[in-house]
């Protein structure tokens, strides 16, 4: 047995102790029978993980398809054997969130890469003398719309790649939306029925409406069409369906709930932000815990490409991570082992920079007094940027300190960053101190040492 399994399996405590086997979006979900078996010691020494009741998340950051699926083989363990989990709300909360994170955490690189190449676009314009109408500009503006233009080409292809499809397939569609046959408006009516001219660029949910047709085609189309002809007919007769489907009836239902959600986010902010935003930012790091931020970037795409701006996700997510930052520095700073304490800083630097997983898996989540004093920052700094309006202009992953040109606006104005400045010291000065206040409190020895009781 392999050798990363076989230590999965005595974790959990054994084969017999296991119940349920199933992939998510960071990594492998098992279910356990009886806790008392599980040595959560060894989890804690080998692997990253969360508890969820009765369930163990090991976090794999690579290779987790090939783990998950080496460990269904090597333990020969068969769908039949899988007991399925009672489908309450819990299921499927949990079930969206490991669907929607392989759609969209693979485009998070070009998302930030075409974020950041505006941003500096923006800037070079408008402080550094360079033409809008010069090379440089179109080259820059040119992989911005590489990154966020030619989403739907991205999202058909890992939304197909999610169905099991071809992936390529999905890709195919995706274009089709955003190709300048149909764009360049030529595409008026098909065979007399109005095909409605909609913009596609940048949007997320008329793709995923189409391949989610598609898949159904497919496996309609393999059931009737002979093996012999499998090959060139089937794609042929999906596509042939698929399009005029997609363009005239599932594009535009799809455009239009995009716009509706969008509206509607920027509505309960507009009403109730100073409220909402506090609330939002202290439960954001439990919504990435539960796989649930995933189903927020298509929101934060949505309103950058419906209203020009983000004022809800990324803001969770920039005031968040800075809260973790610097609660895990506080933590580290109380530490008395100088490896621990070295450690733990590189966490706290690295989560204020937008990553956090290190921090809050490595050491946020084994000290509830950090815990309160990450809330307690985020609520004070959300309040703060959901009373000035803070708002990001570009959508990227990871949001932090490394992304404040984010908040350019696009016309190059820098009243958004000043507000983001603020608002980051606020996070950091109130979580900080808190978490520092919290854990003297306590008068309990935080190193990871005694908590293990080692």
């Amino acid at each position: 047995m392999n050798e990363y399994i076989n230590k999965i399996v005595i974790a959990l405590g054994e084969l017999d102790n296991i119940k349920n086997i199933k992939r998510s979006s960071r990594g492998i979900n098992i279910t356990y029978s009886n806790k008392n078996l599980v040595d959560f010691e060894k989890l804690e020494r080998d692997f990253y993980w969360i508890e969820k009741g009765d369930e163990i998340e090991i976090l794999l950051k690579e290779n987790a398809d090939q783990i998950y699926q080496n460990l269904l083989t090597e333990l020969d363990w068969d769908n039949v054997k899988i007991k399925k989990h009672k489908k309450d709300i819990k299921y499927y909360v949990n079930s969206f969130g490991n669907f929607v994170g392989p759609i969209f955490v693979p485009i998070i690189p070009a998302l930030i890469v075409g974020g950041l190449i505006l941003a500096i676009r923006n800037l070079l314009v408008n402080y550094f003398g360079v033409a809008m109408d010069s090379g440089a500009a179109y080259m820059m503006n040119a992989v911005f719309e590489a990154g966020l233009s030619a989403l739907p080409i991205y999202i058909g292809y890992t939304t197909a790649d999610k169905l099991k499809m071809q992936p390529i397939m999905g890709a195919l569609l995706g274009f089709l939306l955003i190709g300048s046959t149909y764009t360049s408006g030529n595409i008026t009516d098909l065979f007399g029925i109005i095909v409605p001219q909609v913009n596609y660029s940048s949007s997320i949910v008329p793709v995923i409406l189409g391949v989610f047709l598609m898949y159904y085609l497919d496996k309609g189309f393999d059931r009737i069409i002979p093996k012999s002809l499998k090959f060139f007919l089937k794609p042929l007769l999906v596509i042939m369906v698929t399009v005029p489907m997609t363009l005239i009836i599932l594009g535009p239902i799809g455009n239009t709930l995009s716009g509706y959600v969008a509206t509607g986010i920027l509505w309960v902010n507009d009403s109730f932000g100073f409220i909402a935003q506090p609330i939002l930012c202290m439960i954001y790091p439990y919504m990435v815990m539960l796989g649930l931020d995933k189903a927020l970037s298509p929101i934060g795409i949505q309103l950058i490409a419906e209203v020009g701006y983000n004022p809800v996700t990324s803001i969770m997510g920039f005031v968040s991570n800075i809260c973790i930052g610097a609660s895990t520095l506080a933590i580290a700073r109380s530490m008395k082992d100088p490896e621990k304490r070295g450690m733990n800083n590189s966490f706290g630097i690295t989560a204020l920079c937008g990553v956090t997983e290190p921090a809050f898996y490595g050491c946020l989540l084994l000290r509830p007094e950090a815990l309160k004093g990450t809330a307690i920052g985020a609520g004070i700094a959300g309040l703060f940027a959901g009373i000035f309006g803070l708002r990001t202009f570009v959508q990227g992953g990871c949001p932090g300190l490394l992304t404040l040109i984010f908040f350019i606006d696009n016309n190059g104005g820098f009243y958004y960053v000043m507000i983001a400045l603020i608002t980051a010291a606020i996070a950091i000065v109130i979580s900080y101190i808190a978490t520092a206040v919290l854990i003297k409190k306590s008068k309990k020895n935080i190193s990871i040492q005694d908590i293990k009781g080692e």
